[in-house]
């Protein structure tokens, strides 16, 4: 997820271009041409220049003959067929999109901002429609709060939905089929069919929301979502491995990333080496290696990788003063005004935390730990909101986006090594 500050600006100064506008130049409102299954290079950036053009074109009328179901944009609808791909979206951060520290930003904004709205639902919930949904939403006097119990939420708290980047002028579009052939006769297919391009397994396409453009905001001269660039300089474009390759392994909408423990786990290999006592001195050295992540680790400046060392007692206690920490992230100001510090892993690359500690009196052994808080960035923009009085109608909501930043917390590697008494 990435920041989006828009409602805030008067508060913390934040620039508006935190929020990132990795559109392309506004094209004409039109659907993308169609598309053969396998097209060069210029082709599908063609191709992706229509289909991501900001804003998004709404969908206009459907066709006569298609059924309510067929010209629904919410996913329920899509699942009606499509039932494997609806349940892994269900579970992926994409249906979470505009969770409720998005909300909550956006409750302070007047209804007719539709541009600045933009900045952040263009990513977050870019269809047309969605943005209308939004505008109804605050323009109803009833803020942002959640549908009634029993009711389908609106089209914009669906987030990045299945039609975000399937459907265009009610046209679906998508990969070729399996064998690289075309779909067979659209008039006798649900929706007519779809229009097949190989641009839905290239990584550009992802880079409409995970890259910001050569001018987009940049701290310490990097751009602050730069995840497409940093893929683009590793072993890994050169290998042909697409950010769908990971994310999106057979085809599943999945899209696993730093919340997730088993994806972070199956990216980095971790080693220590074995605790030694000299002048009564721990010597240790844990060493986390990007071995499996196609981006820096972590690619974003939201997350935090903790690498921690401490002396424990035979109870299980960890000795006071024993702690070392070496923090692994983009570290920015809470206002976006700099860069802290960059101790990301870049691939291939590690990063070393040394141990060197006085023996306690007390230590039995000498453990190491690697925590992940994949929201902390947030989780200090949330707090600052609500220590300042300055959530406005958005309070309870960040209230729940705090809890939710706080409860992503999980740890990859636990490891305890035995010291001589």
């Amino acid at each position: 997820m990435r920041l989006c500050f828009p409602a805030l600006i008067g508060i913390l100064a934040v620039v508006l271009a935190a929020c990132g506008d990795t559109s392309k130049p506004t094209a004409p409102a039109k659907s993308p041409a169609p598309s053969v299954a396998r097209l060069p290079a210029p082709e599908i950036e063609k191709f992706l220049d229509a289909h991501w053009a900001r804003p998004i074109a709404p969908q206009g009328k459907p066709p006569a003959r298609f059924t309510p179901v067929e010209a629904a944009l919410d996913p329920d609808s899509c699942g009606t067929c499509h039932i494997a791909q609806l349940n892994d979206w269900r579970g992926s951060l994409h249906a979470r999109a505009m969770g409720p520290g998005l909300l909550g930003q956006l409750a302070n904004m007047d209804a007719s901002a539709r541009d600045d709205h933009q900045e952040c639902i263009g990513c977050h919930a870019p269809l047309a429609e969605q943005a209308d949904s939004l505008v109804a939403s605050l323009a109803s006097g009833q803020g942002l709060a959640d549908a009634p119990k029993g009711a389908a939420p609106p089209l914009h708290q669906h987030g990045m939905m299945c039609a975000a980047c399937h459907v265009r002028g009610h046209q679906r579009y998508g990969p070729p089929q399996r064998d690289g052939s075309q779909a067979g006769d659209p008039a006798k297919l649900p929706h007519g069919g779809w229009i097949s391009s190989a641009a839905f397994g290239d990584s550009r396409f992802c880079a409409a929301c995970h890259q910001f453009p050569k001018d987009g905001f940049a701290l310490n001269g990097k751009m602050l979502e730069n995840t497409y660039e940093e893929w683009k300089a590793s072993r890994y474009a050169r290998e042909g491995k697409t950010c769908q390759s990971c994310h999106m392994p057979d085809r599943r909408h999945l899209w696993r990333g730093i919340h997730d423990p088993e994806i972070v786990k199956a990216g980095v290999t971790i080693d220590v080496k074995p605790a030694r006592i000299q002048s009564g001195v721990v010597s240790a050295t844990l060493a986390i290696k990007n071995t499996g992540t196609g981006h820096y680790f972590p690619t974003y400046v939201t997350p935090k990788v903790v690498a921690e060392a401490y002396q424990e007692s035979v109870g299980g206690r960890m000795l006071k003063g024993t702690l070392r920490e070496y923090i692994i992230a983009r570290q920015v100001a809470p206002d976006l005004s700099e860069e802290i510090t960059d101790t990301r892993i870049a691939p291939d690359d590690q990063a070393l935390l040394d141990y060197r500690v006085p023996l306690h009196q007390d230590a039995a052994s000498l453990v190491y730990r690697v925590r992940i808080e994949p929201d902390a960035f947030y989780t200090g923009f949330y707090r600052s909101l609500l220590d300042g009085k300055q959530a406005g109608k958005g309070e309870k909501l960040i209230r729940q986006a705090l809890e939710n930043s706080l409860a992503s917390h999980f740890t990859i590697y636990t490891s305890r090594q035995k010291l001589p008494q």
